[in-house]
């Protein structure tokens, strides 16, 4: 039922975005042009160009390869591609295999997709004014990430905007060892109805949906192989400058794997983090719009590509934008954002009984945290309602002043089974006078093998965020064992036991900026 509402909601979002693109290309300039450009093994891949006007030849410009979105129309840059040309860029935007008009099958960012970025570099330089020294990549969601993975395959790659991507696949959807089911069918749904997965992606699909544990080290395997975290070295050897973007509430692609992928860069680099979900904070731009990370994108890309002294590489590297005040902060480095923890205990034993889902949730993929953003209407629960045989609720002391949450919560405790797999999900609430908890992250954890009625501790990461506790308010950290955006592992029947050892004591570790 879950995997069908998935593909349904797929569905809508598929259509709804490409009728919503459709203007765009009818407002584009008259000098674009539709190409059809040779990929890996001569596949075909539908592509537009845009080239500066008066471009004639005489004169060389900075290229930028624009792979598109997971299912999205070649269409999908368009607005962008002619802002970037009206300010001395060649663009080149193409479809990626297996998608709409594209020839092949859906190789989810595997060795024939980073091949085809190369031989698209190829092309402009051969059919554009292009300079071969000055060549950037960038784009949304896959198209991120197929762009920092030619940012270590491709050395003339000098610069890339990768945003809404990821930087490591399996800590993007298989976190906590947890499938992340609506993430997961929400691309599987995509995928068939806009193009054509290759056998490998439909096992991949299958046995990750089917929970195969059998081939768990298999998936593990191929997702590493698409992984750009794989091929960090490379990155560094080939030193090209990265801008990564996300959202704090990106329900595919969640920000900690891109913080950790950051800090390990070695070359000129950014991080920026806004509210939203999964690429909610660039599609704006994808219109024409005002946008701060389109806005961004461009500075980078004047500052790496075209030598231009705007200051951005001056700036602090690491820009947060919080979800309750809407402001930027500057940071020197992710680990400063993470600087000043403080914890509070989780002293009581709690006893949970699983399978039941307490109305304590992440909310829906795409949906939730996009009204967040634009509504800052986090999911609420009444916590001193949730049932207490189905979840377990720790709470901080009342706060005096105003707590701003940035950064990875982390938590530790003890877990005692009475089954050796299991489920649960830990989510953290900023509560008000009359008990109302406002989501201020979440993260799943599973496990297998396990010795039943034998504790062992867990350190789990919330996924990062920047969220203010106003005064008044403390925090609440609840875990249940059933959250509709994840595969749950629990047999019928089985208990959980959350304690607090006086040898280990359990813990929340909360990451919070001290003015």
């Amino acid at each position: 039922m879950r995997t069908s509402l998935a593909l349904a909601v797929s569905a809508a979002l598929v259509a709804g975005t490409a009728l919503g693109l459709a203007p765009a290309a009818q407002a584009a300039d008259t000098s674009i042009r539709f190409v059809d450009i040779a990929g890996d093994g001569g596949t075909v891949l539908k592509a537009n160009v845009v080239t500066p006007a008066g471009g004639d030849g005489s004169a060389r410009y900075p290229v930028i390869v624009l792979p598109t979105s997971w299912a999205m129309p070649q269409i999908e840059y368009l607005a962008q591609a002619q802002k970037l040309a009206d300010s001395g860029y060649v663009v080149v935007s193409y479809n990626s295999r297996g998608f709409w008009q594209s020839g092949g099958e859906i190789e989810t960012a595997g060795p024939k997709d980073v091949a085809d970025a190369s031989k698209v570099i190829d092309w402009a330089l051969a059919n554009t004014p292009a300079d071969p020294d000055r060549v950037g990549m960038a784009g949304v969601s896959y198209g991120a990430g197929i762009s920092l993975l030619a940012a270590a395959h491709d050395p003339r790659v000098k610069a890339v905007a990768a945003l809404s991507g990821w930087a490591d696949l399996i800590e993007s959807i298989y976190s906590g060892r947890t499938q992340h089911l609506q993430a997961a069918g929400l691309l599987g749904g995509a995928g068939y109805l806009t193009g054509r997965p290759g056998p490998e992606l439909k096992q991949i699909l299958g046995d990750f949906l089917s929970s195969n544990l059998d081939k768990e080290d298999e998936m593990i395997a191929w997702g590493r192989t698409r992984s750009p975290a794989t091929y960090l070295d490379r990155i560094n050897a080939n030193g090209a400058a990265i801008m990564l973007g996300n959202a704090w509430g990106d329900t595919i692609f969640p920000p900690n794997q891109y913080a950790s992928f950051y800090e390990k860069l070695t070359g000129p680099k950014r991080l920026e983090f806004r509210p939203g979900d999964h690429a909610t904070a660039e599609a704006t731009g994808l219109f024409g719009l005002p946008n701060d990370t389109w806005t961004s994108t461009h500075r980078w890309f004047d500052r790496y590509l075209k030598g231009v002294d705007n200051g951005i590489d001056r700036e602090q590297p690491v820009q947060l934008k919080s979800r309750s005040t809407g402001g930027y902060e500057g940071y020197a480095d992710w680990k400063s954002v993470n600087a000043d923890q403080r914890k509070f205990s989780l002293a009581d034993t709690e006893h949970v009984w699983a399978n039941v889902d307490s109305g304590a949730n992440g909310g829906i993929t795409l949906l939730t945290n996009a009204l967040d953003q634009f509504l800052r209407t986090p999911p609420v629960v009444s916590v001193p309602l949730l049932p207490r045989a189905f979840a377990g609720v720790w709470q901080s002391e009342r706060y005096d002043t105003a707590q701003k949450v940035r950064g990875t919560v982390r938590v530790h405790t003890t877990v005692t089974p009475t089954k050796g797999s299991g489920t649960f999900v830990a989510y953290l609430y900023d509560v008000g006078p009359l008990g109302i908890g406002k989501l201020v992250s979440n993260a799943p954890y599973t496990f297998h093998d396990r010795t039943p009625g034998q504790p062992f501790a867990v350190d789990l990461e919330l996924f990062s965020t920047a969220y203010d506790v106003p005064a008044g308010h403390r925090l609440a950290l609840v875990v249940d064992t059933v959250d509709p955006l994840y595969i749950e592992h629990n047999p019928t029947g089985a208990q959980l036991t959350f304690s607090s050892p006086s040898a280990d004591p359990s813990y929340v570790s909360v990451p919070l900026r001290q003015e």
